[in-house]
C-alpha cells in the first residue's frame, strides 16, 4: 500500500505550491498530521472553571458573522475558531488571567478570523476583524451572554488587530495598542499559534519562538490532540461545531 498522499490532498498541494484559495481538510492530511504527532511533555492541561466551560458552548460564532460563506468549514472557519478559543481559555487559566479579562479573549479568540476571505495569506484580516467586532459589539457580546464595556472592547479588538501580525513587524502605533491590552493579545497570539497543527507542512507548525506565552508548550500535546480528534470527526460526518465539542468533551475540557 503506497504511503504518499493522495495529489488532491492538502499535504501534497502544499508541496507542490499549488494550495486553493479555500482549503478543506482530508482524510490523507489527518493521517499525515497524525503520523507526525511530535514528542509532547506528559503535562496535563489545567481544569477550565465552570465560566470558561460555559462561554466555550458560545464559542461556535454564527456563520452569518463570516465575511466569506467559504470559509465556513475552511481551515480558518469555525473549527479553527473553537479549538482558538478553547486554547485561549487554558492559556488564561495557566496564566492566572481574571475571569473578565479570561471571557473578553474568549471572545476574541472565536471571532478572530471572522473576516477572512481565504485560507492563503489574506493581510489585513486582523484589521477588518478588529473594526467588525467594534462595529457589532453589542451583538457579539450578546452571543457570548456578556455585557459589552468601552474597556473590553477596546482590548478584544486590539487583540483582533494584532493576532496576524508579527511583533517584529509592529509600528509603534501597534506597539501602542499592544501596551493597553498586552495580556489578550499576547494570549490570542499564543491560541491562534497553538492551532496550527491543523496546516499541511511542518514547518507551518507551531514554534514558540514566535510567541509571549509561558504556558505555551504545556499545551502543544492537548492543542495537537484537538486538532486531529476535531477534524477526523468532521470527515466523520459531524458538522463544524459538533465535531469540536466531540474533542472537547473527549479532552474533558467541557461537561
Amino acid at each position: 500500500m503506497s504511503t504518499t498522499p493522495p495529489a488532491d490532498s492538502l499535504v501534497e498541494l502544499a508541496a507542490r505550491k499549488q494550495l486553493p484559495h479555500h482549503q478543506y481538510t482530508d482524510h490523507a492530511t489527518v493521517r499525515w498530521i497524525e503520523s507526525n504527532r511530535p514528542e509532547f511533555s506528559d503535562d496535563s492541561p489545567p481544569r477550565l472553571r465552570p465560566t470558561s466551560q460555559r462561554l466555550l458552548y458560545r464559542s461556535a460564532i454564527p456563520p452569518n458573522w463570516l465575511a466569506e460563506a467559504k470559509v465556513t468549514d475552511s481551515l480558518h472557519g469555525i473549527r479553527h475558531g473553537m479549538r482558538t478559543a478553547a486554547l485561549a481559555a487554558l492559556l488564561a487559566e495557566a496564566t492566572g488571567l481574571g475571569e473578565d479579562e479570561t471571557a473578553t479573549l474568549i471572545l476574541a479568540a472565536a471571532v478572530h478570523d471572522c473576516r477572512r476571505l481565504h485560507d492563503k495569506d489574506d493581510h489585513g484580516h486582523g484589521s477588518r476583524a478588529a473594526l467588525w467586532l467594534t462595529e457589532h459589539a453589542n451583538t457579539v457580546w450578546d452571543h457570548f451572554h456578556l455585557a459589552p464595556t468601552p474597556s473590553r472592547i477596546d482590548q478584544a479588538a486590539t487583540a483582533v488587530r494584532l493576532h496576524d501580525l508579527p511583533y517584529a513587524a509592529f509600528t509603534a502605533e501597534d506597539q501602542a495598542d499592544h501596551a493597553g491590552a498586552e495580556q489578550i493579545s499576547d494570549l490570542l497570539k499564543a491560541a491562534d499559534a497553538l492551532d496550527r497543527y491543523r496546516l499541511p507542512k511542518l514547518k507551518w507548525w507551531p514554534d514558540s519562538a514566535l510567541i509571549r506565552a509561558a504556558a505555551f508548550d504545556q499545551l502543544r500535546a492537548t492543542a495537537f490532540d484537538l486538532v486531529v480528534w476535531s477534524e477526523a470527526a468532521h470527515l466523520a460526518g459531524l458538522d463544524s461545531t459538533d465535531a469540536v465539542f466531540k474533542a472537547l468533551e473527549q479532552r474533558e475540557l467541557i461537561s
